[in-house]
């Protein structure tokens, strides 16, 4: 890894490339103790935020920029979120840090979800936050692509004027730098996930065959982008998964409720 401190960030985290064949995976780090893997949504990584220097006290943070977000290049052979998994895989093997712990956020926790149906020994702990990949039994996932990004993100929390962070989600100082990448985060997402929109129809069956990985669900009671109900179809298709509901808050209860968040956190992987 090389790495690259910032200095925004008050040193709670530092810039890494990792070389895995031809793509420089731009990765931010933090913290030190066991690591923990945090896998991005679909717009990108959201930026450093009060859970994540709540853990990083005892825990190192690993957060890759998916190939096509971010600083990471794109890769023209992943076309699919499963593509995605694999690649994660031999990232995990060619670096030597599986058995890890990981946390997936969205379309990130749909990524953890096909990694753990590839090879569940990679993974110590699971945690799927509002995790995509699986067709809600009862409503639908939020379609990026009928509305602005601004209009996704206010639907993501129960109450933006009430969430402290939601201002500083994707933060950047030139806007239309974050325009551009919240645009080439929705191409990727596209290629990725557009048919059948956000799910697989096969994860929920595949996932019966996970045994042994300790996994939490963490959902907020009032998500509009990934409904409940998909929570509990994760639960009934990964034996002995756990649901943990968060009450009002929405998509993100890590920025919701921050306090709640990280002590289910810390009790799960403790």
């Amino acid at each position: 890894m090389e790495n690259t401190p910032t200095s925004a960030a008050g040193r709670e985290w530092v810039e890494d490339r990792i070389r895995v064949g031809d793509l420089d995976l731009e990765i931010v780090r933090g913290g030190s103790g066991r690591p923990l893997l945090v896998l991005h949504e679909e717009l990108g990584y959201p930026g450093w935020m009060r859970w994540q220097t709540a853990l990083v006290r005892d825990r190192t943070l690993l957060i890759p920029m998916h190939p096509g977000f971010g600083r990471t290049a794109r890769l023209d052979w992943i076309t699919s979120v499963r593509d995605l998994s694999a690649f994660y895989g031999r990232v995990l093997r060619e670096n030597r840090l599986a058995p890890l712990d990981v946390i997936g956020f969205s379309l990130g926790g749909w990524i953890a979800a096909e990694m753990a149906v590839d090879n569940p020994a990679q993974f110590r702990r699971m945690i799927l936050v509002g995790a995509a990949g699986v067709r809600p039994p009862q409503g639908e996932i939020f379609d990026l692509y009928n509305v602005t990004v601004n209009a996704y993100l206010r639907a993501s929390v129960a109450d933006p004027e009430s969430t402290p962070e939601f201002d500083r989600l994707f933060a950047a100082d030139d806007p239309l730098q974050r325009m551009e990448a919240w645009e080439e985060a929705r191409i990727q997402t596209a290629r990725l996930a557009w048919k059948p929109y956000m799910y697989n129809p096969s994860l929920p069956h595949l996932l019966q065959g996970v045994r042994g990985l300790p996994t939490e669900l963490i959902w907020g009671s009032e998500d509009r982008v990934v409904p409940l109900s998909a929570a509990r179809a994760y639960q009934g298709a990964i034996a002995g998964s756990q649901l943990r509901i968060i009450a009002a808050a929405g998509h993100r209860p890590e920025i919701e409720n921050p306090a709640q968040f990280v002590n289910l956190v810390r009790q799960f992987l403790d």
